[in-house]
């Protein structure tokens, strides 16, 4: 009887868990892409286009926005793009670590990979401040339509919302995430209610799903056609975040949401506002706060708003995922990382990266003042992400996977070809605005590179001078040093070299430690490394150890904690025996080859602000020794 009881039990809690994870997934997942029927028809419409809201406009459009959000959605993201995860990981930099992997056997495809990775990467920094600029305003804008004489008061009020959101983020979303599910379920429930009470009023709007008026479209218009993408692709905007999120979730609980939930609510919105269109095409200025009576509105607005302001965090807690990968995977700067739940790994906040997000949503704010103008500046970082993504996945899917090519190249270069036609259709919107993305992509990738590279010559330029360990530990048995009890640990890259710390503390205090540890974290093309492959330990004699520590790319590489699985009679890594010995580099531009030398100034200036391997490494404060030395580039 306890027995069936415990089945039971037991299915039932299997039964509850993929609805409550479909709920949350609803939430963080789809924020983005779900508040784009506040603004898409609005933009669509708005007369820059040349589209007329007649019968023939209104269909060719709906069919454009449904079969847009089938092909790159649906089946592009939803049931092939997350296949490609990376141990249950993914987002741009966890694919990039894949086509790595893929073409380690093409050098120059590697390399052309991963700067495209990294320009995707470059890209979503730019859309994570535009993302929260225009969500926030639309749904404000909705006051303008409830209240006359509003229109002044929508840039500060935004602008209240949103340093706002920035303030909060270090205190953590564990217990406001609790309740983005069931809003953002609350807020697709009346997408789709809203939706209904539009089409009953012209059911006839339903022909639009047949794709027919999308190609009737394309040859009446025939100079409207592809630029009109640009403002249709303003439908799919948050598309990157299902695969940027499928981490935490999983695959399935994100496809459920989607088919379950978001798609519905979606669609039967978008030709409910198209329905109202074809009884009333005023309604062109406003059509999502104009398709609600009345008595809703004022509801509807404070839904909006919470629903954008759900959006906006999701992508913020995107950007800081992102650059703690790129920490891990050497292409930023260390930087300080808090943990803002004990629970949940990956709920994380760092604050540089926090107010540069909060600096360039301001001044989008300021500089465009509502959601129309900033429209014309949003879709190229979106539409050059998702095009990256797409090159990225095929190199994965031909040479990782080794699918027959047959059956997979049709359906990547239709994948390429639909991202290419968004892509094209918004690059004139570089010069209406859409700069300012590109232009944040361009500097972090610069800063990016700038680093990867500084770093790789400033190992190089250590090693010239680097003493071979073997020579210098035949060097103490010929001439001993006085030891002193208990451990040393030197943090260097070179396992097989004596640190510059080490000789160092040899010259100045003229001692050595019973047992010295040469330290070297490495970081691996996946997400977590398992405890039983964390580390690697020679013995050189002498007391000399090489100890070579694992980490994933969403590891916390806490160094104390994981030395304690090193368990040798030989070492002892007690807090109170243990002291770490760190080199801090200063490095002076000079006329050696290297990189051009205002990348050499620039990279100095990331090294000497970078944060220390001290706080990086969760190090205790007061067991750590840090030797500087100069280096030349």
């Amino acid at each position: 009887m306890e027995q069936a009881e415990s089945r039971s039990s037991g299915a039932a809690h299997g039964a509850a868990k993929p609805i409550s994870m479909l709920v949350a997934a609803a939430g963080v997942v789809y924020g983005d892409i779900g508040t784009s029927p506040l603004y898409t028809i609005k933009e669509v419409f708005s007369g820059q286009y040349g589209v007329q809201v007649n019968h023939d406009g209104v269909f060719g459009i709906l069919a454009l926005i449904f079969w847009s959000l089938i092909w790159v959605v649906s089946i592009k993201y939803v049931l092939f793009i997350l296949r490609a995860d990376n141990q249950g990981e993914g987002g741009i930099m966890s694919l990039t670590a894949l086509a790595r992997r893929a073409s380690a056997a093409y050098p120059r495809l590697r390399t052309v990979l991963v700067i495209l990775g990294l320009i995707g990467a470059s890209l979503f920094y730019g859309d994570s401040m535009i993302t929260p600029a225009i969500s926030v305003l639309s749904a404000v804008e909705g006051l303008e339509v409830a209240f006359d004489g509003l229109e002044h008061w929508v840039v500060p009020m935004s602008l209240v919302i949103l340093v706002g959101l920035f303030l909060i983020q270090k205190h953590g979303t564990d217990r406001i995430g609790k309740l983005f599910g069931p809003v953002m379920v609350l807020w697709f429930v009346v997408l789709g209610g809203l939706g209904v009470h539009g089409i009953v009023q012209h059911p006839e709007v339903l022909n639009a799903l047949n794709p027919a008026w999308g190609v009737r479209f394309f040859i009446v218009h025939p100079g409207v056609g592809v630029a009109i993408l640009g403002a249709v692709v303003l439908a799919l905007t948050g598309a990157e975040a299902l695969y940027a999120d499928m981490g935490h979730f999983g695959r399935k609980p994100i496809a459920r949401a989607w088919f379950a939930l978001v798609l519905p609510g979606l669609v039967l919105n978008y030709f409910g506002q198209g329905a109202l269109l074809l009884e009333n095409p005023e309604a062109a200025r406003n059509p999502f706060y104009l398709l609600a009576p009345d008595w809703a509105l004022i509801p509807l607005v404070v839904l909006s708003t919470l629903a954008t302001v759900i959006a906006s965090q999701a992508v913020i807690s995107g950007a800081f995922s992102l650059t703690r990968q790129a920490i891990q995977l050497g292409y930023i700067p260390r930087m300080h990382i808090q943990h803002t739940s004990s629970a949940e790994q990956g709920q994380i906040y760092i604050g540089a990266v926090n107010w540069a997000l909060m600096v360039g949503v301001i001044l989008l704010v300021l500089g465009f003042e509502s959601s129309g103008a900033l429209a014309s500046a949003y879709g190229v970082a979106v539409t050059g992400t998702m095009l990256i993504t797409s090159i990225l996945v095929s190199a994965v899917a031909l040479l990782l996977w080794k699918w027959p090519p047959l059956l997979t190249v049709p359906l990547l270069v239709g994948f390429l070809l639909v991202d290419g036609l968004f892509f094209a259709a918004n690059v004139p919107k570089i010069v209406q605005g859409g700069a300012f993305p590109v232009l944040a992509g361009i500097v972090l990738f610069v800063l990016m590179t700038t680093w990867k590279r500084g770093k790789e010559l400033l190992v190089d330029r250590l090693d010239e001078g680097a003493l071979p360990l073997p020579i210098f530990i035949s060097s103490i048995r010929v001439q001993p040093p006085h030891r002193v009890q208990g451990t040393a640990v030197f943090l260097t890259a070179r396992p097989d070299a004596v640190p510059h710390a080490l000789l160092h503390n040899l010259l100045h205090n003229q001692v050595l430690h019973e047992q010295v540890v040469l330290l070297t974290v490495v970081y691996e093309d996946i997400p977590r490394v398992p405890p039983q492959r964390r580390f690697e330990v020679d013995a050189y004699g002498e007391g000399f150890f090489r100890v070579i520590l694992h980490f994933g790319f969403t590891d916390e590489p806490d160094v104390p904690q994981a030395l304690k699985l090193c368990h040798l009679d030989d070492l002892d890594f007690s807090p109170m025996r243990t002291t770490y010995f760190l080199s801090r580099e200063t490095v002076i531009a000079s006329k050696l080859e290297g990189m051009a030398r205002w990348r050499e100034l620039l990279f100095a200036f990331m090294l000497k602000n970078a944060n220390g391997n001290l706080r990086f490494f969760n190090l205790p404060l007061n067991r750590v020794i840090e030797l500087g030395t100069q280096v030349e580039m």
